[in-house]
């Protein structure tokens, strides 16, 4: 157990020194993550470290879908839901027939491994070319469904992966039956999310506590995604409709200091799973390595490459169809969505990027069939399944930022931005002019002195002067120094109520809460200069 928790510690460690390195020299923190994870795997006297496939599929991926979901805007998807679907289901679909066609003829596997094998290495990741797109001022549309993507996929690939490897057990497979199954996982996955959001929110207000709001948050995703899972189904719609309902609906019924100590709870939380998901994915190297002195390695080879190959062609093979096709035979699609230029699917094509719920999915192949045989091809599913994460992973990872550039797609992103922060001025702007308004109206009934109603009018013309009046770079420039310069007096505040305490004069539990509101106003600062700096 001492060991175990060395490891741990070990892992926290080169977690941390891996996010500073890769902020640093500006690369996506999962690809150090993973040569990291690679690296320490063969440092002599590491302990082997093995992924767990229930620890992804149970206990790791629930979070990461509820929090993305929760992040994501419910109407930027309902409006994107075509686009999405397409790939969520159809890419995802289209990949698993393709990579089980150029296996059964190129490498000679029997259609129901190849289709098994298909379904886990067909569904992206959308975590790290996410995190690399939104560094790139990429336009909204493509973040929105590259991420909606990102919920959806990996039910699509479970779902098909259980029906394959059903086959594989009992040895028959019904289409029409398997489809119908499908619909019905969809529809019963969908309405039971959204009953476990409902609940949600009503035992978080009914609590008032923002501890016990944050418990029951972390609880969520877990009821909505293992009782579906549990059943036979794949949890992740199930998790996404919970996620996206809270989105929603939970604005108006979640406090502000649950909603402030949840911002910085699940951040951390995600921060940790994900960074361990990275290293611990490069650590399966150690095993495969060593179970591939039995294996003939040109067949390793051979066999990641045709996959690898049948991936990113699929992909585009796809995309292409699916963005113009629909517009082609659909008058009234052209009219109210008008066809992108082509760099945009070509940048949704290339960001075909694998994780680790395709390793997952693979380490929990079952070792033998039920009359007690070898399971077939397991060992070699697990090496391509690891070969496509890494390749994927580097290399998507390392020329997504140049292609993005050449495409001239970041150009786009910034002018959008642009409006967006424009419009965003306009409605901070709007929303004190109705407070104001509704300050009138509430004087109107209660009696309030003159000298409280000038303090608020005075508090609200204060925020009102620190909107900017527009992007012009040299208000920016304005800005950034007269934020710089409230941190130097927010420093000057904290020096003073330490040595305060140091003296004696106040106490500890006054310190703290003066503490608490110049954290707030900093706090403040920082999102004012994320979402108001330079674009």
């Amino acid at each position: 157990m001492e060991a175990k928790f060395q490891t741990f510690l070990i892992l926290l460690a080169v977690l941390a020194g891996t996010a500073l390195a890769a902020r640093r020299i500006n690369i996506a923190p999962a690809i150090l993550l993973m040569l990291s994870g690679v690296g320490l795997a063969f440092v002599p006297g590491m302990p082997t470290v093995e992924l767990p496939p229930e620890l992804v599929l149970l206990m790791v991926l629930p979070p990461l879908i509820y929090s993305a979901s929760v992040a994501m805007s419910w109407r930027e998807f309902k409006n994107n839901l075509r686009p999405i679907v397409l790939l969520a289901v159809g890419a995802v679909i289209f990949t698993t027939a393709m990579v089980a066609a150029a296996t059964h003829y190129v490498i000679g596997l029997p259609w129901p491994i190849g289709f098994l094998l298909g379904a886990i290495v067909a569904p992206p990741d959308v975590v790290a070319p996410l995190a690399i797109a939104r560094r790139l001022n990429m336009p909204r549309r493509l973040l929105v469904i590259l991420e909606g993507e990102g919920l959806a996929n990996d039910a699509t690939a479970l779902i098909l992966y259980r029906f394959a490897l059903a086959a594989i057990m009992v040895g028959n497979f019904s289409l029409p039956l398997a489809a119908g199954e499908f619909l019905l996982i969809v529809a019963s996955e969908i309405a039971f999310g959204i009953g476990v959001g409902w609940l949600s929110l009503r035992f978080r207000k009914w609590s008032g506590d923002p501890q016990v709001e944050l418990t029951l948050s972390l609880i969520t995703p877990y009821v909505s995604y293992w009782l579906p899972e549990h059943v036979g189904g794949s949890g992740v719609i199930a998790t996404v409709a919970c996620g996206l309902y809270v989105s929603w609906n939970g604005p108006l019924l979640i406090s502000s200091a649950t909603r402030l100590q949840g911002i910085f709870f699940w951040d951390l939380v995600i921060y940790l799973i994900e960074g361990m998901l990275f290293l611990l994915t490069g650590f399966q190297m150690r095993t495969l390595y060593e179970k591939s002195k039995a294996f003939p390695l040109d067949d390793i080879l051979i066999a990641t490459a045709v996959v690898l190959v049948i991936v990113v062609i699929a992909r585009f093979a796809w995309l292409y169809p699916a963005t113009y096709l629909p517009r082609m035979l659909s008058k009234s699609l052209r009219t109210r969505d008008p066809s992108p230029p082509w760099q945009w699917p070509f940048v949704l094509a290339f960001t075909g990027v694998r994780g680790a719920v395709s390793l997952a999915a693979a380490l929990a192949l079952p070792f033998t069939l039920p009359g007690g045989e070898a399971f077939p091809s397991r060992d070699l599913i697990l090496f391509v399944a690891f070969g496509v994460i890494f390749v994927t992973l580097i290399g998507v990872g390392l020329t997504l930022p140049p292609v993005v550039r050449w495409l001239g797609v970041a150009e786009a992103g910034r002018h959008e931005h642009a409006a967006a922060h424009e419009a965003e001025i306009a409605a901070r702007r709007q929303a004190l002019e109705a407070a104001l308004e509704s300050l009138d109206a509430l004087t109107a009934q209660k009696e309030v002195s003159e000298e409280v109603m000038r303090l608020l009018r005075a508090r609200h013309e204060i925020r009102v002067s620190q909107l900017p009046d527009s992007l012009d770079p040299n208000h920016h420039d304005v800005s950034a120094a007269g934020t710089a310069l409230t941190r130097d007096l927010i420093a000057a505040e904290r020096k003073f109520i330490h040595n305060l305490l140091r003296d004696g004069q106040i106490t500890d539990e006054t310190r703290r809460r003066i503490e608490r509101d110049l954290d707030l106003e900093e706090a403040s600062l920082a999102n004012r200069e994320y979402r108001g700096g330079p674009l």
